[in-house]
C-alpha cells in the first residue's frame, strides 16, 4: 500500500513515483464478471477523432461493476483487486447466497471483511443505504443522482462527498469540488472514503507509460504555428500571450463552462 518510489539507476527511474500493489491480488479476474472492451482510439461511429491523444495502449478487459448495491444482504470481501479501466480498486464479494460481484473498494477495506447493503446496516466503510439514514458530518462514495440508476457522484480514487444536513426530502452535500448540492434522500450512497488516495502522486517518468496507459504525446500550443493553433507564433518563444484556449478558441484550464439555464441548477447550492 502506498507509493513507491525508484533509484534512479536509469533516467526512466529518476523520479519515477507509482503505486504499490502488493496488497492486491495476483491473479486473473472473476471471469463470470470480465467482457471483452473494444479500443475507440479516440474516433466515432463516423472514423472521426472526437477525443484527442487517445490509441494504442495494452489490451483491458471491463470488470463489472455493482454500482447500485441494491441487493440489501450481507457480503464478504474475498480479495482486493486492480482496476485496469479506473483509478479506485475493486473489491471483490461474494453475498449470503455465493453471488459474487465487484464494487468499488473504500479505504481500509480488506478480505475477510463483511459489507451491507440496506437501510438498517451500520455506518461502516463498504456498507450501502440511503442518504437520510447517513448522520451529518459522513464521508460517502459512489452516489446516486435517482434513485435506483446506480451511483455517479465519487467514483474515482480518493473520492468523497460529505453530508451537511438535511432539508425536507433532499440531503446536502459537499463534493470535493468545493461545490454544495441538494440530492434527493432516497438516494443511496456507500460509506467511506474511496482507495487510492495517492493516486494523484504517481509520475510516469517516462514516454512509454503514457503509450501503455493509451495516451498518445500532446504537442503543446505555443510550440504551433498560427495557423494550427491560438497559441501559435510569435517571434521567439512566447507563453501564450492570452488566457488558454483549445485549438478551437474555447477557454479551458479552470474556466466554468457550465450552462446557467440548466435543469439542475435549483438543486446547487453553491458551486
Amino acid at each position: 500500500m502506498g507509493i513507491k518510489l525508484f533509484a534512479p539507476v536509469t533516467a526512466s527511474s529518476r523520479g519515477t513515483v507509482l503505486i504499490g500493489k502488493n496488497h492486491l491480488w495476483k491473479g486473473k479476474p472473476e471471469k463470470s464478471l470480465v467482457v471483452g472492451k473494444k479500443s475507440t482510439g479516440g474516433r466515432n461511429n463516423f472514423g472521426k477523432i472526437t477525443t484527442r491523444h487517445i490509441g494504442g495502449g495494452h489490451k483491458k478487459k471491463y470488470r463489472i461493476i455493482d454500482f447500485k448495491r441494491n441487493d440489501d444482504t450481507t457480503a464478504t470481501v474475498e480479495r482486493i483487486e486492480y482496476n485496469p479501466n479506473g483509478a479506485a480498486f475493486l473489491a471483490l464479494i461474494s453475498n449470503q447466497n455465493g453471488v459474487k460481484s465487484y464494487i468499488l473498494a473504500p479505504q481500509g477495506v480488506k478480505p475477510g471483511d463483511s459489507v451491507a447493503s440496506g437501510n438498517g446496516v451500520d455506518i461502516l466503510p463498504g456498507n450501502c443505504l440511503q442518504l437520510k439514514f447517513i448522520p451529518v458530518g459522513s464521508f460517502v462514495h459512489n452516489i446516486e443522482l435517482k434513485p435506483g440508476n446506480g451511483g455517479v457522484i465519487a467514483r474515482s480514487a480518493g473520492s468523497y462527498a460529505r453530508v451537511l444536513g438535511y432539508e425536507s426530502s433532499h440531503v446536502l452535500l459537499k463534493l470535493r469540488s468545493g461545490q454544495v448540492r441538494l440530492v434527493l434522500s432516497t438516494c443511496r450512497a456507500t460509506i467511506g472514503i474511496l482507495s487510492n488516495a495517492d493516486h494523484k502522486n504517481i509520475k510516469l517518468g517516462k514516454a512509454g507509460r503514457s503509450r501503455w496507459l493509451g495516451i498518445k504525446p500532446t504537442v503543446r500550443g505555443v510550440a504551433m504555428n498560427p495557423i494550427d493553433h491560438p497559441h501559435g507564433g510569435g517571434e521567439g518563444k512566447t507563453s501564450g500571450g492570452r488566457h488558454p484556449v483549445t485549438p478551437w478558441g474555447v477557454p479551458t484550464k479552470g474556466k466554468k463552462t457550465r450552462k446557467k439555464n440548466k435543469f439542475s441548477n435549483k438543486y446547487i447550492k453553491r458551486l
